[in-house]
């Protein structure tokens, strides 16, 4: 018997997740409720598999935003205040400014000498350098930037230093304070500027100081050429062309003046016109009497103006056209 009820233990389910669900419930018939999404279950099984499934999850994530909507905003935390200590200023202090410049580095320095007679035991004074933009007295320039110094009793007071990059080196930048005379002294230098050692890399093509090249890239063209778009023709430079000669005074070689009466093998022409030609027959061609007068037969006189449906043409014929035809000679 105890076997059988140990076995049957195993195989229960787990009710200790349903009994930490504020939303499980079993009711007076039974059956198991889940008040979040109002779902009847018959056994725990079936409201376990519920509650990993979307619809219950999606409850649970609504119910969350709506109580973390509801709940009062809590205060955010105080940051730690830092007490501004108040003090009557007596005025600003005295300084000094000297300028140096190391003889092997060529580097520029400053040496500043604050002089604070009255200042309060215990108290060190302090310094800070300052962008242009921080400040609201002038107008920013990028080109400078301030350097503060501040100790108790005094106003703080500032110099308008160079914007450049300060050397951090230990033995170029130190401060020191001598409490016996209550003096502030401090020094840095500039960093030098950096310029291209004598065995540096060439210059970039057309910056050095051989011929410039032009916007292209390319060597401007040689004298003369600009206002032609070329080079000169050959005429301008004073040389015949290549492969050329001028000619001899008095035409080419191996010519002499042409003879007298024209080319060679030709006469002059034969009396009375070319030969087998004989004059012309009087009274005009043969097979042709005088013309009727009147004109020809079947033709009335000639109308006056030009043909129907044709367009006189105005003005005289075109020059270099054929020579008007004569009338023909009067019978003999």
């Amino acid at each position: 018997m105890p076997n059988k009820i140990g076995r049957r233990n195993t195989f229960e389910p787990d009710i200790e997740p349903t009994k930490k669900d504020p939303y499980f419930m079993k009711n007076h018939l039974g059956s198991y409720e889940c008040k979040l999404c109002l779902t009847l279950h018959n056994n725990e099984g079936s409201y376990l598999a519920h509650t990993q499934g979307k619809k219950h999850q999606a409850n649970l994530a609504r119910r969350a935003a709506k109580e973390a909507s509801e709940a009062p905003a809590q205060p955010a935390p105080e940051k730690a205040r830092v007490d501004i200590r108040k003090f009557v200023k007596i005025g600003r202090p005295g300084y000094k400014v000297t300028k140096q410049r190391d003889p092997d580095t060529g580097q520029q320095s400053l040496l500043f000498q604050i002089d604070y007679p009255e200042a309060i035991e215990g108290v060190v004074p302090r310094h800070r350098f300052m962008a242009a933009y921080e400040q609201k007295v002038e107008p920013p320039d990028k080109k400078w930037q301030y350097l503060m110094f501040a100790s108790e009793p005094y106003e703080t007071i500032a110099f308008k230093v160079p914007s450049r990059e300060v050397d951090k080196d230990g033995k170029k930048f130190w401060t020191h304070w001598n409490k016996e005379t209550k003096q502030f002294f401090m020094q840095f230098a500039f960093r030098p500027d950096v310029k291209p050692a004598p065995g540096g890399p060439p210059p970039p093509p057309g910056t050095g100081p051989g011929p410039r090249l032009g916007p292209s890239g390319q060597l401007p063209p040689p004298p003369g050429e600009e206002a032609f778009g070329g080079p000169p023709p050959m005429a301008m430079q004073g040389q015949p062309p290549p492969l050329m000669r001028p000619l001899p005074h008095g035409g080419p070689p191996n010519m002499g003046p042409p003879p007298p009466g024209g080319p060679p093998n030709m006469g002059p022409p034969p009396p009375g016109g070319l030969p087998n030609m004989g004059p012309p027959p009087p009274g005009g061609p043969p097979n042709m009497g005088p013309p009727p007068p009147g004109g020809p037969p079947n033709m009335g006189p000639p109308p006056a103006g030009p043909p129907p449906g044709m367009v006189p043409v105005p003005g005289p014929p075109p020059q270099g056209g054929p020579p008007p035809v004569p009338p023909p000679p009067p019978p003999s």
